[in-house]
Formats: C-alpha cells, sequence, structure tokens
C-alpha cells in the first residue's frame, strides 16, 4: 500500500466534484445549451463516438440546439442517438442539420429532473467518502509499519476530514443551485 499522499487525495476529491460538474451539465432546465448532447454516443464507423466528434453543435437561438453533421450518411444515427438519450428531445432534420426544439419543462419533469441531480450529488457524496476512507486507511497502515507517528496520523486525519468536509458542501452547493435553476426559483 502507498503512503500517505495529500495531494493524491485533494485531486481524487477534485475529481468528484468535476465529474459532478459534468453530470450535471447534461440535465436540461429548459434553456438551450450545447453541454446537453455531451452524453450522447453515436453508433457510426463500427463504434461508439460522442456527438462532437462528428458535428458541429451550436445554439443559434435559447430554445433551439442546431446540430451540423459533417458526414450525410450519420444524419440517421445522430438522429437516432438523439432519440433514444432520453433526454426528451425529437430533432427536426432538415439536410445535414438537425434543430432540436427545446420544450417548456413540465411541472413532472422539473421534479425528475431534480431528482435526478440530488442522486448525481449523492454519487459525488459517496465518492469522496470512498477517498476519505482510502486515505485514513493508509493513515493507518503508516503508522502500523511505524513509518508515522500516533500524533501525526490524528494531525493528518484531521487533514483529510476537513478536505472531506469542504468537497461535500462543494458538491451540495453545485447540487442545490443546479436543482433551483431546474425548478425555475
Amino acid at each position: 500500500m502507498a503512503a500517505y499522499n495529500k495531494t493524491d487525495l485533494e485531486r481524487r476529491m477534485a475529481g468528484s466534484i468535476d465529474a459532478l460538474h459534468h453530470d450535471l451539465q447534461g440535465l436540461r432546465t429548459g434553456r438551450a445549451s450545447v453541454s446537453l448532447l455531451d452524453p450522447v454516443q453515436i453508433e457510426v464507423y463500427g463504434a461508439r463516438m460522442p456527438i462532437n466528434q462528428i458535428a458541429t453543435v451550436s445554439v443559434p437561438e435559447p430554445r433551439m440546439i442546431s446540430v451540423q453533421v459533417w458526414d450525410k450518411t450519420n444524419v440517421g444515427p445522430v438522429d437516432k442517438a438523439i432519440r433514444a438519450a432520453g433526454l426528451g428531445l425529437n430533432p427536426i432534420v432538415d439536410g445535414q442539420t438537425l434543430r432540436l426544439p427545446i420544450p417548456e419543462l413540465t411541472e413532472e419533469r422539473r421534479k425528475e429532473l431534480a431528482k435526478l441531480a440530488s442522486k448525481y450529488a449523492e454519487g459525488a457524496r459517496i465518492a469522496a467518502r470512498n477517498v476519505r476512507r482510502d486515505g485514513m486507511d493508509t493513515l493507518k497502515a503508516d503508522e502500523k509499519k511505524g513509518e508515522i507517528s500516533e500524533d501525526e496520523r490524528k494531525r493528518h486525519e484531521t487533514d483529510v476530514q476537513k478536505l472531506t468536509d469542504k468537497t461535500i458542501a462543494d458538491i451540495d452547493s453545485l447540487a442545490s443551485s443546479k436543482e433551483k435553476e431546474i425548478l425555475g426559483k
């Protein structure tokens, strides 16, 4: 087992926040955003590819996403992938361009999306707690091997806990602001 490394724990905690940020970007709030299509994977050329590798995604107006597909043979697979992504979007095909009108969110759909944001946040909290557990286990192992004293272990454990508390607070803040955005408050 590796020795305690505070920088590595900070990097891993930041990773849980970054992952949550990415997940939350994919949640629709009633406004068009190019990041809304980030989770969409298209089956083309015998592989699954993100949409930004086979098309240009833009937002020409607040409630419309435009997808300009580079190769006309990929228009069908892109249309199919967007419809199957569970985003509630129905593309309008116009040549090599797909227009995606962003419908108003119903109250029920807003609540579902808010619950999904909460679920993503809980996943990030669990990831942060797992990093904390790994850090604490490493500290105990280092003490057992005689590499650090009991006082050092306790001091480092306090640092790990403070880092965890800050990370959880950041996760809660991100989730709360996204839920407010979704619910229109």
